[in-house]
This record gives C-alpha cells, sequence and structure tokens, in this order.
C-alpha cells in the first residue's frame, strides 16, 4: 500500500515504502526521546517503534521524579495510520534531525507535555551494527543518537514544570533495522541448535548523550568481562566511538579512545559516579566527570519485555484493539536493587522461560541515569550540565569485581 512517505524520493527498493524487505518480526524502526533536569530531579523518556511484519506501532512515556516513575504504554495497528502518534502520543518532525515537537494530551497517568525537542549538535551515525548466529544475520542495523535541549511543558497530576532550554537537556536515538529478537515473536529456544559462541562477549555497555554549556556530543564503550575494548558478534558491537561539539559546527572533535574510573553504592550494581578519560584524534586529552542525581529509571515496565504489559505481552504484541490499547502503572524505585514482579507471561512463552532476568523474585535495578556532568577540556576550560547515561553490566566483569 502507498503511504503519505512514498510521495518523497526516499525509495531503497523498488516496492512502497511500507514494504520492509526482510520478513522477519526482529525488524523494527523507531525513536528514543529524552528530557531532564538535574536540578529537578526529572526524566521523561519516550519510546515509539514501529514492528511492520506484525503491523503494529507501539511504545510508551515514563517519567521519573527522584525515583518515582509513571509508565503510559500503547500501541495499536500500524498500516491504517502510518503517522507518528499512537492514541494521546505524537512526534512531529518540524526540521530532521534538528527539530522535533513530542507531545502527550490529556489521559488517565495524568502526565502531560507539549515540548520542543532541538538538537544542540549534529547527530553522530554509529558503525553499522552487524551479529551472526550459526551463518544468519540476527542484527542488521542503523543508528544514529544526538544530545539536544528541550522547551514547553510538562505535567503530573497536580505538578507542572515549565521547561527552559538553558537548564532542560535533551537526548535522542534513532534506528531502523534488524535488531536482536524479542520475545514472545521469536524462535522457541528448544527448537533451536544451542547459539554458536563466537568472538568475545560484551559484559558491559557505556552510552551516554551530554550538554555542558557549549559542548555537547555523544560517546559509547563496550567491553569484555576482562575490559577489553575490542569488535564482537554483538547487538553494538563497536569497541568505542563518538564525537564532541562546540556549538553545532564551530568544532568537530572525533573521539578515538576512552579509559574509565567507576564508582558504585557499596555492594549493588547501582553507579554513583564514573570518570572518562578521551582522547581525541589529535591527541589531546579530555576528561568527564558524570555524578548520578537520581536512582535510575526501570527499564522493565516500558513494554520491551514479556510480562511488562498486564497481559503478559509487549508494545508489538495485539492486546485486543487494532485502534488503540493502552495501560499505565506507577511504582517507587526510589531503593535499588528490589525484587520485580512480572505481568503474567502465559502459554509457550511462560514454559520456555522468556521471562527469564524478569521473573519474580529477581532483583534488578535500572541501567538508565540522570547526571551531572563536567566537561574538561584540553585548553583547561570547565564547563558544566547534565546528561543521560546508559549502563548495562551483564554477568562477571573484571575492572570492578562483579562476579
Amino acid at each position: 500500500m502507498l503511504t503519505i512517505y512514498d510521495e518523497f524520493p526516499v525509495h531503497q527498493t523498488p516496492y512502497p515504502v511500507s514494504y520492509i524487505p526482510s520478513t522477519d518480526y526482529a525488524w523494527d524502526e523507531g525513536y528514543w526521546f529524552a528530557a531532564f533536569n538535574a536540578d529537578e530531579k526529572v526524566f521523561l523518556g519516550t519510546y515509539l517503534r514501529i514492528n511492520p511484519n506484525t503491523d503494529m506501532i507501539g511504545g510508551c512515556v515514563l517519567l521519573n521524579v527522584a525515583g518515582h516513575q509513571t509508565t503510559l504504554r500503547f500501541n495499536r495497528c500500524w498500516r491504517r495510520n502510518v503517522a507518528l502518534e499512537v492514541g494521546p502520543f505524537r512526534v512531529t518532525i518540524v526540521e530532521p534531525l534538528r527539530r522535533i515537537r513530542l507531545e502527550l494530551a490529556d489521559n488517565d497517568s495524568g502526565i502531560g507535555f507539549d515540548l520542543m525537542w532541538e538538537g544542540t549538535s549534529p547527530a553522530f551515525l554509529e558503525d553499522h551494527h552487524i551479529a551472526t548466529n550459526r551463518g544468519r544475520r540476527t542484527t542488521d542495523q542503523s543508528r544514529y543518537s544526538q544530545p539536544g535541549k528541550c522547551s514547553g511543558w510538562i505535567k503530573s497530576r497536580d505538578r507542572r514544570w515549565e521547561v527552559e532550554p538553558e537548564s532542560w537537556s535533551g537526548a535522542r536515538d534513532h534506528s531502523w533495522g534488524l535488531y536482536t529478537s524479542r520475545p514472545p515473536l521469536s524462535p522457541l529456544p528448544t527448537l533451536l541448535p544451542p547459539p554458536e559462541g563466537d568472538g568475545p562477549k560484551r559484559a558491559m555497555r557505556f552510552w551516554t548523550c551530554f550538554r555542558t554549556e557549549e559542548y555537547s556530543g555523544f560517546y559509547h564503550v563496550h567491553e569484555t568481562a576482562e575490559g577489553v575494548q575490542c569488535k564482537m558478534n554483538d547487538v553494538f558491537g563497536t569497541p568505542f566511538g563518538g564525537r564532541i561539539f562546540k556549538g553545532w559546527n564551530e568544532e568537530t572533535v572525533e573521539l578515538v579512545s576512552g579509559r574509565h574510573e567507576m564508582k558504585f553504592r557499596e555492594g549493588s550494581p547501582v553507579l554513583e559516579q564514573a570518570i572518562f578519560h578521551l582522547k581525541d584524534s589529535e591527541g589531546r586529552d579530555w576528561k568527564q566527570v558524570f555524578d548520578i542525581e537520581t536512582p535510575p529509571w526501570v527499564v522493565q515496565p516500558m513494554g520491551a519485555f514479556p510480562g511488562s504489559w498486564k497481559d503478559g505481552g509487549t508494545f508489538f504484541t495485539y492486546h485486543g484493539s487494532e485502534e488503540l490499547a493502552i495501560e499505565w502503572e506507577e511504582a517507587d524505585y526510589s531503593v535499588q536493587p528490589f525484587e520485580y514482579t512480572p505481568h503474567a507471561v502465559s502459554g509457550a512463552a511462560a514454559s520456555e522461560g522468556f521471562n527469564t532476568g524478569t521473573s519474580k523474585g529477581n532483583l534488578v535495578h535500572g541501567p538508565e541515569y540522570l547526571a551531572r556532568v563536567t566537561t574538561h577540556a584540553p585548553d583547561g576550560t570547565v564547563t558544566r550540565g547534565s546528561s543521560q547515561v546508559e549502563l548495562f553490566i551483564n554477568g562477571r566483569y573484571d575492572p570492578y569485581g562483579f562476579e
């Protein structure tokens, strides 16, 4: 079928844009946008993804205020309306790669907003992500990330925040292609031979979009259990990459390496501080200090995992309405780790353990942080601001003694 996007000269195949050159349920495309203020201890995140092969568009809005999190989930069928909107949530591309309007109309969760998200530096296209298993590509994806600033307003029931670009920063990414399989829309593991152990495994991922006065940028780091940065057969794969910008185009700094010192809450994997020593392509040294401002927000209720929706599904599964399925919940995550109980996962997905890692009794913590950040430039300039920090530690990680 034709969509409004077919009016533009953007085709990459000899078919309408609604045709996806893959029948894999892991092929999807979507956006992450965030607006945050460290002084107010407020982090707002929005997620929107399209899965053409299930004909679904879905996502979430989450508002975390000093550890108290409200999460609104929604989805509907996609091809009947390819606009970037689901129920009360809407994304409007005002100026591609630079200015995006985000809106959430009145709904039962009590959250609402009207924001203009504006990039403070150009988007950074990450190295292409490719991973394989037994000769089959399991990841084949492009992704770009971008820091920003925000203006407008946010409300939560009886509270309201006026969002000013001087004090409210932003982060975003946009990705498309084959990502890792998302249960339950993936084969049962018992029907397949065991995965091949091809190459080193990722034990740590650090990702950040930051803004400190005139400097803003992005970088990510991936390491093995031994703390080695190397190419991996993984959904992210890249050892290290990123840029720092001064203004929009006044100065562009290509980062080539980074090493870190991290501090964690005693007896837990919850991050308290990260210090990164960075080197650019001209051999100059940069330093950034990230001081975590609030308890991390929690990804389990967002809708991507089995059991994150109340019927046990995800934002890519059908919830009884082609027009709109919507639900919300709130919880106090100010003390972490905590015991997380997902909504019931039924049928074959439950019998195959597809909710492993989010099962009742497992202690979990959020991997996404709001941080104050200080940038030390090579010329001695010190600038301050805020950032989104994503830190995943998977299993053993020797640099900080995680078993």
